[in-house]
């Protein structure tokens, strides 16, 4: 999402996205695949080279040593990788496991359960997965990519979740 949507690229205030390693596995697929990412042709040129920047930035020596680190043990999250003075990643060795995998698939599975055991909000695009975290009552915060500058500014508690 953040190869596609630009503004999550200049936040309001500074973002640490924590992310499983299997999403940064995706950037080259996505980068691979001969199927477009965007509909318009200017635009998923845009996103392609957006995703070739973001491998980039991972494949860097010191963020690669940091990632490597972070895979040699389930659930370890790896020490900051900065992007600029808004912007940080947290990658995360996320493990799937059976709990949720009948309703999500396994990507999806990886993003909650590290939503859950770090106890950070998701922020999602696609409704069918906001939907789905509904109906499964999975207690997580998700926020649509619409309310993205909301989550950075104000967000809501975990005292508001209660009420």
């Amino acid at each position: 999402m953040v190869a596609t949507y630009g503004h999550l690229l200049v936040p309001s205030r500074p973002v640490d996205y924590v992310i499983p390693y299997t999403s940064i596995a995706e950037l080259y697929d996505m980068r691979d695949s001969q199927e477009p990412v965007m509909d318009d042709p200017d635009d998923d040129a845009h996103v392609k080279a957006k995703i070739n920047e973001l491998i980039a930035f991972f494949e860097d020596s010191l963020n690669r040593k940091k990632i490597e680190k972070a895979l040699q043990v389930p659930w370890r999250e790896s020490a900051p990788l900065l992007l600029n003075d808004s912007i940080q990643f947290t990658i995360v060795n996320a493990v799937d496991n059976a709990q949720y995998g009948e309703i999500f698939d396994p990507v999806e599975t990886e993003l909650l359960l590290s939503s859950l055991k770090l106890n950070v909000p998701l922020l999602s695009d696609q409704f069918e997965f906001q939907d789905k975290l509904i109906d499964a009552e999975v207690p997580v915060q998700v926020y649509d990519i619409e309310d993205f500058e909301f989550a950075v500014e104000e967000g809501i508690t975990p005292v508001d979740m209660e009420l």
